[in-house]
């Protein structure tokens, strides 16, 4: 999918607050473009789209972003698995990469964008009542599901696949603008190896190990 340093969705506001910037320097002088230059470097880095060494082993789930785990819980998927499961749930901050990769190799079996609201994504109730967009991946071992939550700053979330997509384990595959959460949704048969409050790296850090039976 998207591979340039920084992902196309954020040339626009890049290039808007640079040419602001520009502007204000030659109006008002080089202190005062300071203000519009430094959103401008931040903006920048906040699309940043880094290349990540992805492990290499279909036993293995990997973080689907970059954040905070704010959660590991037991729960029912009746969207996706239909069955028992352990959903990871991670915040991530503004100053967080907000490009979000593929937890395991496979296909695109299911994808459901939801309208909602726009509650802060580190509340419980945003995963049911914000703007989302899941995707369930399926692969000859496992089904999971994997959804981006929009927050209070977070008014679009980017999609970069469509039902059929085959996506490698760690391939970018959407982006969500500004804070925000994504939560994960794997088998109960998974060896969970992170727990709340862990710092997660998206196609890099290793949520768990799928058990052998």
């Amino acid at each position: 999918m998207v591979k340039t340093p920084i992902v196309k969705e954020g040339y626009i506001y890049i290039a808007v607050l640079g040419l602001v910037t520009i502007i204000t320097a030659l109006t008002l002088g080089t202190y005062w473009a300071l203000i519009p230059g430094v959103f401008t470097a931040f903006v920048t880095f906040f699309f940043r789209n880094p290349k990540r060494d992805v492990p290499e082993d279909d036993t293995l789930i990997v973080s689907p972003a970059d954040g905070k785990v704010m959660g590991v819980t037991e729960v029912y998927d009746d969207q996706f698995l239909n069955d028992k499961g352990i959903k990871v749930t991670i915040f991530l901050s503004v100053f967080d990469v907000h490009v979000n990769r593929s937890p395991v190799q496979g296909e695109i079996k299911f994808q459901q964008y939801t309208c909602g609201r726009f509650k802060p994504a580190y509340k419980e109730s945003a995963s049911c009542e914000n703007e989302r967009h899941a995707i369930g991946l399926e692969n000859d071992k496992m089904r999971v599901l994997v959804t981006q939550i929009a927050g209070i700053l977070a008014r679009r979330i980017v999609s970069w696949v469509t039902l059929g997509t085959m996506l490698k384990q760690g391939e970018r595959y959407g982006l969500i603008k500004f804070g925000s959460c994504t939560e994960l949704i794997v088998p109960g048969t998974v060896e969970i190896f992170v727990k709340k409050g862990d710092r997660v790296k998206g196609g890099k850090t290793v949520i768990g190990r799928l058990r052998e039976e």
